[in-house]
């Protein structure tokens, strides 16, 4: 990317539509744009005021192109930093197209995927925490992951970071001068002080750590695995959750072969359902591979689910017990793991065999896939497992991995730093580590930025934005 040119590029969504946006950056965004525009009150673009607005016309030589309405953002008062002018034109692609090519012959270049946002971070607009929230807003598709890319999006946990980063940065800079000094040992940078900090730091890192968890399923999706024999009614729940005939259903046993996964918002949360093959004894090896993938979902899930068919034990002498030793098994096999107990059918139970049901598994829910009679209930239950706390108390919460990945290896460096005050390590090889740990959490505000990682992130970002 070469950042001292003028860029331009569509910045809605491509495609026909009632109204378009076509924006343009750089130091000749006005320049550019001023002769291919004519006012409807004459005054030209160059001398028309910062954040206003002017109708008129798009022109190539004397055709019309279009009737826009063209907004001017002059020097650092704009998203990018830079003048931006953005074009407002109806919304037909071959319209989009022409007024793209008639900037492009005005010297403007096609704008980079993400470079609008790049240009905001070099630009000192945002640092590159909440230019990474732009992409989580874009792709937000449920009110938890939106939250949390808002969060982001206002500082989020990186201002707290950048807090910590700035007073280790003192004692660092402390440290360090005590090298210049080293024969007359004198020292500058308080170890009581140095090390409160220390543990401050290790405290915050945890804290943030351990939030990853919670935020990476809340923004990718929750999966949930929804297991047991065939022809429970695994599949017939999936499409009652999903509201559709998404998955195949049969009297056949073994119908699915291979999982299914869709996706929804439950209060707000995604979450990933993932329809698997039956669980049982079979000769059939493409049955077999499903069986076997099965246990991989399972394994991968967040929340296990686990159907079995009422009806046969109401008709089939299949006992109560023995659905109690295969959720046994499963809570062995995945220790820790929430597990949700469904009898499906139960429409054509009696109360009194409901009762039972209830008494010999207490938390076992009670539910008809085919007639949707419970669903609420299991949705509910979904939301009882899910730790949304920290996002409705607002605290801060780590999405990105590339942050996780940070924190980490700066809580490492930082527990270097602990055990090296603890031994009584001398200040240049304190410094070491400490120097490692500043580059750690520079890296997530973007204090700390080489290209190739730059390159990485925005090389996300759609093209426009």
């Amino acid at each position: 990317m070469i950042l001292e040119d003028t860029i331009v590029a569509l910045a809605s969504a491509p495609g026909s539509g009632a109204i378009a946006l076509i924006r343009v950056s750089g130091p000749d965004a006005i320049n550019f744009t001023a002769p291919v525009f004519e006012a409807k009150n004459k005054v030209s673009l160059r001398e028309q005021p910062s954040h206003t607005l002017q109708l008129g016309f798009i022109k190539k030589d004397q055709r019309i192109i279009d009737e826009s309405l063209v907004s001017v953002f002059k020097g650092t008062r704009s998203y990018t930093g830079e003048n931006t002018v953005e074009i407002s034109c109806h919304g037909s692609p071959f319209i989009q197209q022409e007024i793209i090519n008639l900037l492009l012959q005005q010297g403007c270049r096609a704008a980079q995927a993400g470079e609008f946002t790049l240009r905001a971070f070099l630009n000192g607009k945002m640092e590159l925490s909440q230019a990474e929230a732009v992409a989580d807003l874009i792709a937000s598709d449920n009110a938890a992951s939106h939250q949390l890319a808002m969060q982001q999006m206002r500082g989020g946990f990186a201002s707290e970071i950048k807090s910590l980063r700035q007073e280790l940065l003192n004692f660092a800079s402390l440290i360090e001068l005590e090298l210049d000094f080293s024969e007359e040992d004198v020292e500058f940078a308080n170890r009581d002080q140095f090390q409160a900090l220390i543990l401050k730091i290790q405290k915050t890192l945890s804290r943030l750590i351990d939030s990853f968890a919670v935020g990476n399923v809340l923004k990718n999706g929750i999966p949930v695995a929804i297991v047991g024999e065939p022809n429970v009614g695994k599949s017939t729940l999936l499409n009652s959750l999903l509201n559709e005939d998404r998955a195949i259903v049969s009297d056949i046993a073994g119908t699915t072969r291979d999982t299914i996964e869709d996706e929804i918002a439950i209060g707000g949360v995604g979450f990933r359902f993932i329809d698997t093959a039956g669980i049982r004894e079979t000769q059939d090896k493409i049955e077999g591979l499903g069986i076997k993938k099965t246990f991989q979902k399972m394994e991968q899930a967040q929340i296990v689910v686990y159907l079995f068919d009422a009806q046969k034990v109401k008709n089939d002498n299949l006992s109560l017990q023995q659905v109690k030793v295969e959720v046994e098994k499963i809570k062995n096999q995945f220790p820790g793991k929430p597990l949700l107990i469904i009898a499906n059918k139960t429409d054509v139970l009696d109360p009194q065999l409901k009762a039972e049901f209830s008494s010999a598994l207490p938390d076992v829910l009670l539910l008809s896939a085919k007639e949707k009679e419970g669903v609420e209930q299991l949705e509910e239950k979904l939301l009882q497992f899910v730790n949304t706390g920290a996002l409705k108390s607002n605290d801060a919460i780590v999405t990105n991995s590339r942050h996780y990945d940070a924190l980490l290896k700066a809580q490492k460096e930082i527990n270097n730093v602990q055990e090296g005050m603890n031994i009584g390590l001398t200040g240049d090889l304190l410094a070491i580590d400490i120097r490692e740990a500043l580059y750690h959490f520079g890296s997530i505000s973007g204090e700390v930025s080489p290209d190739d990682l730059l390159g990485n992130i925005f090389a996300n970002f759609c093209i426009g934005k």
